[in-house]
């Protein structure tokens, strides 16, 4: 920062000291022009005369007067067009007290509104004009009248300029800080959308692997004594949980390196060409499951197809987790206009495991404090269920997950609209 910025900067701290110093300044020309004699026998000269008393005893204050303008405009505008009216009708010749009243009618100009500012100004230009016109021996249309009229109109009129500069540059100020506001909420709000998306992508992986591993691990240690094939068999299906885990959580959590960072993931996203995959690894861990597909090769949009992909995977899991011995699952993938219908049902008995996963809770299996068929959270809802939930509802979709009619099992039912804008329409029409 230069020296004139600093000064500039030091004197907008202290507007008093500048005020001071602008008072002294109008002082010293009020001083220099009573030696000024306008009507001397060539005209304006400069004469070996000072001002008289009573016209320095006016001068002084009105100077002094200027001191607080910033802080009370109006009264320091009235304090020196009293002044100056006193030195109109008594000072002969004039004093140029006149001065100190222009500049207090620029500062309420600055200070005030437009309305304000003209009632003041044409007020103070006709009583002074007026009073200097009326008074003293000189004619009405002298220069010196039609001066002070010029002067005191310039400084109303210089005052509202300056006013309204300073609101045009405050406004544009204002609006390029409340944009910059927009921007910095539009990002925390991207941020944490990303945040809840990898968070919910984290569950999926975790739970569904995790739990797949639970069960193969159990079983392996329950037959290793006396079966020791089936125990490697189920080993081996530990090793390939295990394994899917590491890779989708290596991918999901690639999504948090840097743009700079090495081995970005280049693995495409989970969907519904990969569900025949997904069935496999629960029948590898002991749950039956039927995949129906009926939606025609339909091509989803990517969010469309992962948001399928992880309620699938999700439902699933919750029966391995939930459903108890001897269940089985049901998936159905149906096209219906514009939309994809995703159904699993599972004929488990629910209630007795509930809780298997040490309270995680999150599948609103019967009995566990989940959720209802009308869609209303238990009292220990966990985050599964929440997930699937946020998931189809970002895509303007449905979801409804609750026991089946009749008892005897689970259902959740998700509807996926292939064209997002198009479903929120609707979905927001009356």
């Amino acid at each position: 920062m230069d020296n004139l910025s600093q000064i500039r900067c030091w004197l907008a701290r202290h507007p008093l000291t500048l005020d001071a110093g602008l008072a002294v300044g109008v002082f010293v020309c009020m001083i220099a022009g009573s030696f000024v004699d306008p009507h001397g026998a060539h005209g304006v000269s400069w004469v070996l005369r000072g001002p008289s008393t009573l016209s320095l005893a006016l001068m002084l204050p009105a100077a002094a007067a200027l001191v607080l303008r910033r802080l009370a405009p109006l009264p320091v505008l009235g304090v020196t067009t009293a002044l100056a009216l006193v030195e109109l009708i008594t000072g002969d010749p004039r004093a140029p007290v006149s001065m100190a009243a222009v500049i207090a009618l620029f500062t309420v100009a600055v200070a005030t509104d437009r309305p304000t500012t003209w009632r003041v100004g044409v007020l103070t230009m006709t009583v002074l004009t007026g009073t200097a016109m009326l008074s003293g021996p000189l004619p009405w249309y002298t220069q010196e009248n039609l001066g002070l009229f010029a002067w005191t109109g310039m400084a109303a009129a210089a005052g509202d300029a300056v006013r309204s500069h300073r609101g045009f540059v405050h406004a544009i100020q204002e609006r390029a800080e409340r944009a910059e506001r927009t921007r910095e909420e539009e990002a925390r709000r991207r941020v944490a959308e990303e945040r809840l998306r990898i968070a919910r992508d984290l569950h999926d992986v975790v739970a569904h692997h995790i739990a797949l591993v639970n069960v193969q691990a159990g079983v392996a240690a329950h037959v290793m004594d006396r079966r020791p094939d089936q125990a490697k068999e189920a080993l081996s299906h530990v090793r390939e949980a295990s394994r899917s885990a590491l890779n989708e959580l290596r991918a999901t959590v690639g999504l948090l390196r840097q743009s700079g960072d090495p081995e970005a993931p280049t693995e495409p996203a989970p969907g519904l060409a990969r569900l025949d995959e997904l069935a496999d690894t629960f029948r590898h861990a002991g749950l039956p499951v039927e995949v129906a597909r009926a939606d025609h090769g339909t091509i989803l949009p990517a969010a469309v197809d992962l948001a399928a992909y992880r309620v699938i995977q999700e439902a699933l899991t919750n029966v391995q987790k939930h459903a108890g011995d001897g269940a089985k699952a049901e998936v159905s993938v149906v096209r219906v206009d514009g939309r994809v219908e995703i159904t699993v049902l599972d004929g488990g008995a629910g209630g007795a495991h509930g809780s298997e996963d040490g309270g995680d809770g999150d599948h609103g299996r019967p009995g566990d404090g989940g959720e209802s068929e009308d869609g209303h959270p238990g009292d220990r809802g966990g985050h599964g269920l929440l997930g699937m939930r946020e998931r189809v509802t970002a895509l303007a979709g449905s979801l409804t997950a609750g026991p089946r009619y009749g008892g005897g099992g689970f259902r959740v039912h998700a509807i996926l609209p292939l064209d997002r804008r198009a479903a929120a329409t609707t979905k927001g029409s009356p």
